[in-house]
């Protein structure tokens, strides 16, 4: 099923935007009736995803223009040279909003994408509204002197290991997914939708993940030891919600922000407004309806906030 297959009070398009190194395709849901004066959110995806991550979270939006991009290196982006890390990432989200005329948005980031958010607010504050992070935005808890390829495989595991990985086609790559412990439970055409889009033909005849374990690997050093992050919350000035889980990018406990260490970074930053959403996991808090609900019940309150602010 595609986005425009499935039944949501939105029209589905694709845009490309110029960017340095390429053209960054963009995803956009604009309201089906239109609205006069409708709302927008931007959405940001995670760090070997797409912007096809955000259609159950969308599909809860109605009346509402939401903007998704595919991040330089993933999705119909992965086309773009140049550099990665976080900072480059924000640039990239500056230029979609200049595209569509967006002065100021809401922005909401999943995973990577909180970590783009928050540096992204940090270097085009104007550009933001309000902050929504989902499992991802604050400190990871990463050993201190471990090597890139450590860091990663510690991180993001079999996420990582997959980017290696050839398939035959579109089957056996959906066949590799329905197997992964976070989806047996959230199997859903928007998934294989979301799947199918991120395989792309590879120089020997077979398939591949998008997104390269180079850009990955580079993105999650500069998320996890580079001073973009450190910097940005140092100066974190914007409305900040903080969305976790209690499960991982293996639907394992306790996930990425094991309660200790959650403790000690949302004490670091006391603005940052935390709440914890029960019964998804990593991936889930975003691709299941269970857990768009609750994301999309945020954004609503989100952006009544910004209206009236």
């Amino acid at each position: 099923m595609s986005p425009t297959d499935a039944v949501m009070p939105h029209r589905y398009r694709t845009i490309d935007v110029p960017v340095l190194g390429g053209d960054l395709r963009v995803g956009v849901w604009d309201p089906d009736p239109p609205v006069a004066a409708a709302a927008d959110v931007l959405l940001i995806h995670g760090v070997t995803a797409s912007h096809l991550a955000w259609p159950f979270v969308v599909d809860r939006l109605p009346g509402v223009r939401a903007i998704a991009p595919d991040l330089r290196g993933r999705g119909a982006s992965n086309g773009v040279a140049g550099p990665a890390g976080m900072r480059a990432h924000a640039d990239d989200i500056a230029a979609v909003l200049d595209a569509l005329g967006i002065e100021r948005t809401v922005v909401v980031g999943h995973s990577m994408g909180g970590f783009v958010a928050v540096v992204f607010a940090h270097l085009h504050p104007e550009r933001v509204s309000r902050l929504v992070l989902i499992d991802g935005g604050l400190p990871l808890d990463v050993p201190a002197g471990i090597d890139t390829d450590a860091l990663v495989a510690g991180i993001l595991g079999p996420t990582a290991a997959r980017l290696s990985m050839r398939f035959s086609g579109p089957g056996e790559y959906l066949d590799f997914w329905r197997a992964h412990p976070a989806f047996r439970e959230d199997w859903t055409p928007e998934l294989e939708a979301y799947l199918s889009y991120d395989l792309v033909a590879d120089d020997d005849g077979g398939y591949r993940p998008a997104t390269s374990y180079r850009t990955t690997a580079d993105d999650t050093v500069d998320l996890t030891t580079g001073t973009a992050l450190p910097d940005a919350l140092a100066g974190l000035r914007h409305p900040t919600r903080m969305l976790t889980v209690p499960r991982g990018l293996q639907n394992e406990e306790p996930g990425l922000y094991a309660p200790a260490h959650l403790a000690r970074v949302l004490a670091a930053n006391p603005t940052v407004s935390h709440e914890r959403v029960e019964g998804v996991n990593h991936y889930t808090i975003v691709m299941s309806p269970a857990g768009a609900d609750a994301v999309a019940g945020v954004i609503h309150e989100e952006l009544a906030v910004s209206r009236t602010a």
